[in-house]
Parts: structure tokens; C-alpha cells; sequence
């Protein structure tokens, strides 16, 4: 290989290099520029969700006031429990709750971390294990490890609570089904949405239809606690109130009529159907018992949240 040769491979590796040394920068800086206001547009888009799932859409009261609380699974060297991240004080402070796995009090820590940063996943998980470490060095305790399960949300009015927010995934048909859940304060269950699914289009993909969500919505815990997916054919009144065509007093009325019927299963997928009652009515019981520890374990320890 010439001297010519040997220069012109030199020179192409150096703009090469430049080129993507340049290009490197600037998305780096495009980075830190747009993560912050993507990460407060993606919180707005998440939050518009919520409120439509409670049924205020656009118009959401202003006094109105979403709580996230997010649950670990701890684990020592010879046992595991539960932690719970509540948020105290005006919001910006967060106190770890530890109930072993019979739902008994164990400990409480101090998390250092303020709200904003606890919606990032990778920091609330590093502030979660630095505060439990931290509290168990100082008692001469072993490291204790610490997994996110899972989050849920408390929606306050005025300072009351009115309604909770439950993400849940169960078994459907094929594979996985993904909803989010709306309940009252009395866990009555106000609606929930099919976020994601594989069931088979025309059948079990009917899960999304307004008519069979609507079925749910305004069932007691005790009324969900006992429904069962029938096949037969859904009563046409009834069909139309679900659907959205009778609507006011006359939609109230065959409500009525109606609050105490199973759940009506989609024609030719009655296995979808039954999945989506099943899976509904685990993430409720599920949740009904850990608020009520959670509960039980703050009032026994004199700890004020904003819920």
C-alpha cells in the first residue's frame, strides 16, 4: 500500500470518527434537553387516562388529588415481607412500611427521595434499598433485598378518599390480558379499561367493547365476589343500556333490573369472557386485602398520609 493510499484510509477514519463523535453530542444533548418534558408529558397523558377511567374525562374537579403507592417484595437472609412506599407529610416526603407476610408491622424507614423522584423507576428502586440498608446497618441487621411488585393509586377529593387505581395483568385465552381498574372507596368496581391483549379478533378481542366492560361497572365487592359468566343471550334492553342507546331514567331503571345478573359472556368466547371475571374479581380481592393491612398498620403506628 502507497503513501497516498495509506493517508486517504487515515483521513476517511478520522471524519468517520468525528462524524459520529458529533453526532453522539448532539443526541446526547437532545437528550437532556427533551427527557424532562417528555417524562412531564408522558405523567400528563398517564394522568388524563386516570381521570377518564374515573369518569371525569376533561372535566376533572380541581380539588381532586392523586396518591401512588408503590409495594416491594423484601427479603432477608431468613424471611420475606412486604414493603409499602407511602407518600406523608404535604406529599413531598415518603415513609417504607414493612409488614411481614401476615400482614403484621415490622418496621418503618425514612425513603430520601421527593415525589418527582420516585415516578422514575430506576431511583425510587435505588432510594427504596438505601433507606432499608441504611436502617438495617444501623440496627446490626444483614442487607436486606428489595424486588418492585407492583403500584396502585388513591384518589382523594377534598382530602377524602374517593376512589383507588389498580394496574393488573392476568392469564386470557392465549397469553397475558392487561387492564386498568378503577374502584370507589368502598371497592365498589366504577369501570376498567383492556390495555393490552392477544385474544382472537371477532371473539375474545371482544373484551374491548363497551357493552361487556359496562357490565361490571357499579358492582359491589360482595356482588363481584359471587359473579359467574353465563351464556345466555343478553337481554335486549338490557343490551341497549349497555351499549349506550337508552340512556337518563329509563337506563337507570333496567339497571336496576339488572344489578344482580352475571356477566353475560361474548358470543364464541365465553373462555375470554370467564377470564377477564376471574381475573377482575383476583386483582380486587387481592387489593381489598392489602389496603386493609396497609390501613390497619398506619392507624397503629400514628403515620398521617394525605389519603
Amino acid at each position: 500500500m502507497n503513501r497516498a493510499a495509506l493517508k486517504d484510509i487515515i483521513s476517511i477514519v478520522v471524519r468517520l470518527t468525528v462524524t459520529c463523535l458529533l453526532a453522539g453530542a448532539v443526541m446526547g444533548a437532545t437528550f437532556v434537553l427533551t427527557h424532562e418534558a417528555k417524562e412531564r408529558n408522558e405523567q400528563a397523558r398517564d394522568e388524563r387516562v386516570l381521570y377518564a377511567i374515573l369518569g371525569y374525562g376533561d372535566n376533572r374537579p380541581q380539588n381532586m388529588a392523586l396518591h401512588t403507592v408503590y409495594r416491594y417484595v423484601l427479603a432477608r437472609e431468613d424471611a420475606s415481607s412486604i414493603g409499602y412506599v407511602v407518600p406523608v407529610g404535604d406529599g413531598a416526603q415518603s415513609v417504607v412500611m414493612e409488614v411481614d407476610l401476615d400482614g403484621h408491622f415490622v418496621q418503618h424507614f425514612e425513603l430520601l427521595a421527593d415525589s418527582a423522584r420516585l415516578r422514575n423507576d430506576g431511583e425510587r428502586d435505588r432510594a427504596v434499598i438505601a433507606a432499608l440498608n441504611a436502617g438495617m446497618h444501623a440496627q446490626g441487621e444483614s442487607t436486606i433485598q428489595a424486588r418492585y411488585a407492583d403500584k396502585f393509586i388513591i384518589a382523594t377529593q377534598n382530602g377524602r378518599r374517593n376512589a383507588y387505581i389498580l394496574d393488573g395483568k392476568y392469564p386470557g385465552f392465549k397469553t397475558f390480558i392487561r387492564v386498568k381498574m378503577a374502584l370507589d372507596e368502598k371497592f365498589s368496581l366504577m369501570g376498567f379499561e383492556v390495555l393490552e391483549h392477544e385474544e382472537d379478533p371477532g371473539l375474545g378481542a371482544e373484551i374491548t367493547q363497551p357493552w361487556f366492560r359496562n357490565q361490571f361497572a357499579g358492582k359491589s365487592y360482595e356482588q363481584i365476589k359471587k359473579l359467574q359468566v353465563t351464556r345466555s343471550p343478553v337481554p335486549d334492553p338490557w343490551m341497549d343500556v349497555l351499549s349506550g342507546k337508552i340512556t337518563g331514567s329509563e337506563a337507570q331503571t333496567i339497571r336496576q333490573q339488572h344489578a344482580d345478573d352475571d356477566i353475560y359472556a361474548l358470543t364464541g368466547a365465553t373462555i375470554s369472557s370467564r377470564s377477564v371475571l376471574q381475573g377482575n374479581q383476583a386483582m380486587i380481592r387481592k387489593f381489598v386485602t392489602r389496603m386493609e393491612i396497609l390501613d390497619r398498620v398506619l392507624k397503629e403506628q400514628h403515620i398521617e398520609t394525605l389519603f
